[in-house]
């Protein structure tokens, strides 16, 4: 007997749930042939409020954790995603319209990538700090701590939906920072889903926080927001950027820009982009 099948609706992910947009809002995606695919969460302010409130409770435990713990956490969020593998592509192609061969390699990237960074945590402050030579009987050490929230705009480009959130997201996480991140405009619905792995995975809530919605209105919003300390523009356009740089700047935000990095990139510089450098000087001993 026939059935009728129920689409999926995609809700935020805050906090570690899925709440609905508490405007009530939703936009509907369709495939790249017009048929719809999903009804998506349309964020509004209060849910970047909440959002960034969820994650700023969560940093003091994910920026207290070992460095070896949080590479364990990410390497197991890798293995979430393996075991989801044929899910994500099959995703991928009916939102975006790309040839399985190429979802794949899509999804196997994003694996990767979470795995290089996973291997970064533990040794990211050998590279990245130091002992520093100075004159007199003291010791002066460089030690990178976390910068705190950090909200990310996903790039809405092809190739990209699922790999360019991860890109986004993985960097911020690998030296305790905890995110707001705004998926993919276009093509939202692997990024909802990659929320499932999050929550199923051994993240705390609150670290990773995903957002759906309109970039032009929700990233003004998340830019001159005062208790968040970086924001990643990566994903947004030129003009809107712009705008967010003015609005970052009343609260000194750090910034990094659109082009700074691809969309898609996995560098020791982008980690190093979300982390502040303590100096500790220490005296000798004289006996």
């Amino acid at each position: 007997m026939s059935r009728l099948a129920i689409p999926k609706t995609y809700k935020l992910f805050i906090g570690g749930k899925f709440p609905r947009s508490e405007s009530g809002r939703t936009t509907e995606v369709s495939s790249p042939a017009g048929e719809f695919i999903a009804n998506v969460a349309k964020a509004s302010r209060k849910d970047a409020r909440d959002a960034v409130v969820a994650a700023r409770s969560a940093w003091a435990g994910w920026s207290g954790a070992s460095a070896y713990n949080r590479g364990q956490v990410l390497y197991r969020v890798a293995e979430m995603l393996e075991g989801r593998l044929d899910q994500f592509v099959a995703e991928i192609v009916e939102s975006t319209g790309v040839k399985a061969a190429d979802a794949r390699s899509e999804v196997t990237a994003a694996i990767d990538c979470l795995v290089w960074h996973a291997g970064w945590t533990d040794k990211f402050a050998q590279v990245h700090g130091g002992a520093n030579p100075v004159a007199g009987p003291f010791f002066n050490l460089s030690v990178p701590e976390s910068t705190g929230v950090v909200a990310l705009v996903a790039p809405s480009v092809a190739g990209s939906s699922l790999l360019g959130l991860v890109s986004s997201i993985a960097p911020a996480l690998t030296t305790g920072n905890v995110v707001v991140v705004l998926a993919s405009e276009l093509a939202p619905c692997a990024a909802m889903t990659f929320a499932e792995v999050l929550a199923t995975s051994d993240v705390p809530g609150g670290v990773v926080n995903i957002l759906t919605g309109a970039i032009a209105e929700v990233t003004p919003w998340l830019a001159s927001h005062a208790d968040i300390n970086a924001i990643d523009l990566t994903g947004a356009a030129r003009e809107i950027a712009v705008e967010c740089e003015r609005a970052a700047a009343e609260t000194l935000m750090r910034v990094v820009r659109p082009g700074t990095f691809g969309p898609t990139e996995s560098a020791f510089n982008r980690i190093a982009a979300f982390v502040e450098t303590k100096t500790v000087w220490h005296t000798k001993s004289l006996a």
